[in-house]
């Protein structure tokens, strides 16, 4: 199993999962040209995607997903919650992830996990093949017990390590939105992240990659600080960008 990320961002968010023959992607917040460019970047095509996962109904996360689904007759996979949310048009193809039950793509497991975040209902994903485990946990606001027990044992995670909070405090957000984004619905700061990696199993986590990074309330220099310590014993510790995400990683 490998993974990669067309941007990791509030600006747009996408992220590939190949196994065998399944290509996923998760979530779509590009337009349709943005995406078939990045995917290419990575030496693939829309033409080779299995499906597409959404993970909630955020614009960054959402908006390119019902075009590029028509477009290439792709299946779409997502809670009763997060379809009812937006008026997306007609799909080819929709599957709903009812009650946050597993589905399979061949061999490849695929676990929802309802996550603290100020969506209607709002799934982060499990991938587990040939007994390896990914992760993709981004946009939360907390760590609940019910996240950190799906979580904690991974080879692979995507973590969020969105805001600074002194950045955040200090920074051009209004007042409503800082609230937000600092809450317990909103988003993983940079000691959030660190303190669930303390909690994480040290052992199994081979391969870190750190995402959906504000632009506007936190920093490179600032989340790397934050994490040095407990990043330290990862082999593989990577920083996606909103631009460029990051090239393929092996779990």
């Amino acid at each position: 199993m490998r993974f990669a990320s067309l941007g990791s961002g509030s600006r747009g968010n996408g992220t590939l999962v190949e196994w065998r023959d399944h290509l996923l992607l998760v979530d779509c917040g590009f337009t349709i040209k943005e995406v078939e460019r990045r995917i290419e970047r990575l030496g693939r095509s829309v033409a080779d995607v299995t499906a597409i996962l959404v993970t909630h109904e955020h614009a960054d996360h959402l908006k390119g997903v019902p075009p590029l689904a028509r477009k290439y007759k792709l299946p779409v996979y997502m809670t009763p919650g997060t379809f009812h949310s937006r008026d997306l048009g007609k799909l080819s193809e929709l599957n709903l992830i009812q009650g946050y039950q597993s589905f399979h793509f061949g061999d490849l497991e695929v676990q929802p996990v309802a996550v603290p975040h100020d969506a209607r209902e709002p799934a982060q994903f499990i991938f587990q093949a040939d007994g390896k485990r990914l992760g993709i946990l981004t946009d939360l606001g907390s760590i609940s017990a019910h996240v950190e027990a799906y979580f904690y044992n991974c080879d692979a995670l995507l973590l969020e390590a969105n805001h600074d909070p002194q950045m955040l405090a200090y920074g051009p957000y209004p007042p409503s939105l800082k609230q937000r984004v600092g809450g317990p619905w909103g988003h993983l700061s940079n000691q959030q992240a660190a303190g669930f990696l303390t909690r994480a199993d040290a052992e199994r986590l081979k391969c870190l990659v750190v995402g959906h990074i504000s632009q506007k309330n936190n920093s490179l220099d600032r989340a790397q600080e934050v994490l040095a310590e407990v990043t330290a014993s990862i082999e593989q510790v990577t920083y996606a960008c909103q631009d460029e995400g990051f090239d393929w990683i092996q779990v």
